[in-house]
């Protein structure tokens, strides 16, 4: 028995690794923005929406893991598989979301450290590239082992900071009659106006649901680098620890919003990036006192820089492999050798391409409500396809028919995939088409 629960939970620990960077890679904009917004401005009235596309996402993101743990194939090989449309598919999504993405997040990184006080006077473009280039170096020079390694040390602080931030502001209490807000927000969230900031809040909440393929890219790596193959009940728990982390980070990042702004968020995203980070940082610390800036500020920072680290890795390795199996060469793994080079290259590609994307954002003056928020909302309405194909594949005879979905996850993601058509299209009708206004 003793032996038993030794290799048990040596498994487990060899195993950790897909999921916690699956929540290093969520924990940024949707959190530190999107969520500490809503609650700034509605409160909690948006917390059980955010509860709620947390739940419906679950399904389709778990899909990876699973997949890849009874099959042995990567989720893009069931994609190739299942259907001819699905890769070429991935691939242009990713191909036009990635480097938007990418820039994105390092933008919100860069805006961040003008809170240090030595770079209080640098560039926020300048800052998002350094932070590209160090995380460019991370992976090209220490591969998945520096990128697994560092983001779970970041994972493991940001959750630990908001933590103590969250709960320092539960035990002091609101700035405003918060408690309210539960029944009744003024002003009330639930309008067409605001639509424009409750996709973009889902699109990213806890992450995009093409995220699903990553984990299952990471469990190959994960498994040279630990010289364990995962089993199903070790990939899932993996996955659910990761994903725990980021629900509950993003009740901390609502917690915060509430206790410290309610009533002031309206204005949190106008202006520019710098704006944002000053706003963010000054009202924690007069909520809180001066000690907050010292760990908001690791916080957030922790959470954008993870997540630009995360994603860096995770478009390039996608599209990478997509290439190996299009053109037939390998599996996609980024087994060492000609592989590894491949999505060296890709990195270094997507690397550069984010770099171009900021320095045009820079020259045209880019709020970073429009710059992040773009990018949201963009994940929202490419949610059901990536979705559909996950569902589709998951429940296929790809996968033996003991490890497919129950009737109570396939309900989940027959409900979430209506969930994401409908508000995607009432998104496409009244925000993007003007109809109904």
């Amino acid at each position: 028995m003793t032996t038993s629960v030794g290799r048990g939970w040596s498994g487990l620990r060899q195993s950790l690794g897909p999921g916690i960077l699956l929540a290093g890679a969520c924990i940024g904009g949707s959190h530190l923005m999107s969520s500490t917004t809503a609650g700034a401005r509605f409160g909690f009235a948006l917390l059980g929406l955010i509860l709620l596309t947390n739940l419906l996402k679950y399904p389709f993101l778990l899909v990876g893991s699973r997949f890849t743990a009874v099959t042995g194939q990567s989720l893009l090989e069931g994609f190739q598989a299942r259907s001819r449309a699905y890769l070429p598919l991935y691939l242009i999504v990713s191909l036009v979301t990635g480097t938007l993405t990418i820039a994105a997040v390092s933008f919100v990184a860069g805006v961040l450290l003008t809170n240090v006080p030595l770079l209080q006077t640098l560039d926020p473009y300048g800052l998002a590239i350094a932070v590209l280039v160090i995380s460019a170096l991370l992976l090209l020079v220490g591969h998945y082992r520096a990128l697994d390694r560092i983001s779970k040390l970041l994972v493991a602080l940001l959750t630990l900071l908001t933590g103590v931030a969250a709960l320092s502001l539960l035990l002091r209490g609101p700035v405003a009659d918060v408690a309210a807000s539960w029944t009744r927000s003024d002003p009330s969230p639930w309008t067409l106006a605001n639509l424009g900031f409750l996709i973009p809040l889902m699109g990213w909440m806890p992450g995009p649901v093409e995220m699903c393929v990553w984990p299952s890219l990471w469990m190959f790596s994960r498994a040279r680098d630990s010289q364990h193959t995962a089993t199903r009940a070790e990939a899932e728990f993996d996955f659910n620890l990761g994903y725990g982390v980021t629900v509950i980070t993003a009740v901390f990042f609502v917690i915060l919003g509430a206790y410290t702004m309610y009533g002031t968020g309206d204005g949190m995203l106008s202006g520019s990036g710098v704006s944002f980070a000053q706003k963010l940082i000054r009202l924690y610390t007069e909520a809180m006192g001066g000690w907050a800036a010292w760990v908001i500020v690791p916080a957030a920072f922790s959470a954008m820089f993870s997540t630009t680290l995360t994603c860096l890795d995770a478009y390039p390795r996608s599209i990478s492999a997509i290439q190996g199996l299009l053109q037939g060469k390998d599996r996609g793994d980024a087994a060492p050798g000609p592989q590894r080079r491949r999505l060296a290259l890709w990195v270094l590609l997507h690397f550069l391409a984010s770099v171009g994307a900021l320095l045009l954002a820079a020259s045209g003056g880019v709020g970073v409500k429009d710059f992040v928020f773009g990018a949201m909302a963009g994940s929202f309405i490419t949610a059901p396809l990536f979705a559909w194909m996950a569902m589709d594949t998951m429940n296929s005879s790809l996968v033996p028919a003991e490890h497919r979905y129950g009737p109570l996850m396939r309900g989940l993601c027959w409900i979430g995939l209506a969930f994401f058509v409908l508000f995607s299209l009432v998104f496409i009708g009244y925000d993007l088409l003007g109809l109904g206004r």
